[in-house]
């Protein structure tokens, strides 16, 4: 198939210094660095706060991180707005159950799609806090503040995500 729209995307090299002057724009006037993992965490206790909120309470973790809506929780929102305006500006945007390489290489299942999809945003998530950050956190901040942490874990995201795709798409054979 076809890839749809692929020379009307951003420019990388725009995008990629927009998005550092969202870095230096966020430590200038926040005074925080840029991540988004915490505010999954955040969501799912201000979530539960409603239906338990003594049992949320007494969580060692929202001792110090209270549910809230803050500023983190905004860049998240605002990442989900931005995409949708890059995707409709470019005219690239579509609704899509299954992603066209994945129905080449595992058929049309959205169910098979969902569970995996399911699995590895719950792998991404658990390794998030277990690191105590996300790649934005650690990479893009990290990098930003010149920390060797930082560097390391950008290269380690991306290698690690060359392997998976290449391993699940066996290197995008026939496209």
């Amino acid at each position: 198939m076809e890839q749809k729209g692929n020379d009307k995307g951003w420019n990388p090299y725009v995008a990629g210094f927009l998005t550092g002057l969202l870095l230096i724009a966020s430590v200038w006037f926040t005074g925080k660095y840029v991540g988004a993992s915490t505010t999954f965490v955040r969501s799912t206790g201000f979530i539960e706060k409603v239906f338990e909120a003594e049992r949320v309470g007494s969580m060692e973790y929202f001792k110090k991180e209270v549910p809230k809506i803050d500023w983190q929780f905004l860049f998240v929102i605002g990442i989900f707005i931005g995409s949708l305006i890059a995707s409709t500006t470019s005219k690239t945007f579509r609704l899509q159950g299954v992603p066209d390489m994945w129905q080449e290489r595992f058929g049309p299942g959205k169910a098979k799609r969902a569970i995996v999809a399911f699995i590895g945003g719950a792998v991404a998530i658990f390794g998030a806090r277990l690191a105590d950050g996300c790649p934005s956190g650690h990479g893009l901040s990290g990098s930003l503040q010149l920390a060797v942490s930082g560097y390391v874990s950008l290269i380690c995201f991306f290698v690690g995500g060359i392997v998976v795709a290449r391993i699940l798409y066996k290197g995008g054979e026939g496209r």
